[in-house]
């Protein structure tokens, strides 16, 4: 039974995600600060956080900022829930290492399925680690080399650590070098979406950080190519 803790200083909502997290039969546990939350990670490890970013003293990006520089919890799922839903806050949580970004209102049904998907993929990060893995250390197209055990990637203009959500993306569209595939498959592909359930701008924002980590110019793409109407596609340029 997974151990979900929720970090929000509004009463309200924080029982009624408990109530229907409960009902779906996860274990729940509560925050109200950052400083709170640090405390329970360290007492009753979770298998997944609901995050906040409003919130009094560490707010909900420097948590995950936190977390994501500890080796300790740098790979747990984060899943930030909250009334800010400007482009700046969502780039904000996703810089930092976020699983995904849900704004309030939300659907209870919608973060059921989000948290099932995240939780699924972290499972299966966690098996691939245990096991001896059926792939190589590391993927190359033209002048990137990714490491899959190390999380990085070596470009022109050096080494470059990545957040697991941009690994497992790079890593998909370098095992398909080549391919168009639309925000919806790579939602369904990568981040484990049931069809429907996911957020294109996920996608977008992800693309878009990675671009600025392994491309010389980002505005102007090398590897990773918008195709209009289509998707997104990794070619090599040599």
């Amino acid at each position: 039974m997974e151990h979900i803790l929720v970090v929000d200083d509004e009463d309200a909502l924080v029982w009624a995600v408990s109530k229907s997290l409960g009902f779906h039969g996860y274990t729940v546990s509560c925050a109200a600060s950052g400083i709170e939350a640090l405390q329970q990670i360290q007492l009753h490890p979770p298998d997944l956080l609901l995050l906040d970013i409003a919130m009094p003293g560490i707010d909900g990006v420097e948590l995950c900022s936190r977390l994501r520089d500890d080796p300790q919890w740098d790979r747990l799922p984060i899943i930030f829930l909250t009334g800010l839903s400007e482009m700046r806050n969502k780039i904000a949580a996703f810089t930092v290492g976020a699983d995904d970004y849900l704004s309030k209102p939300f659907d209870m049904h919608e973060l059921m399925l989000r948290i099932k998907a995240v939780l699924r993929r972290a499972k299966s990060g966690k098996a691939t680690e245990v096991q001896v893995p059926p792939e190589p250390d590391a993927l190359e197209t033209g002048a990137l080399r990714l490491d899959l055990r190390r999380a990085t990637v070596k470009t022109d203009k050096g080494m470059v650590g990545l957040t697991p959500i941009e690994m497992n993306l790079l890593k998909y569209l370098m095992q398909h070098t080549g391919e168009i595939f639309s925000s919806e498959q790579l939602l369904q592909k990568v981040w484990a979406y049931p069809a429907g359930t996911g957020d294109p701008a996920l996608v977008r924002w992800h693309i878009k950080n990675l671009r600025c980590k392994i491309e010389p110019a980002p505005e102007h793409p090398l590897y990773l190519h918008t195709v209009p109407h289509h998707g997104y596609m990794l070619i090599n340029p040599i």
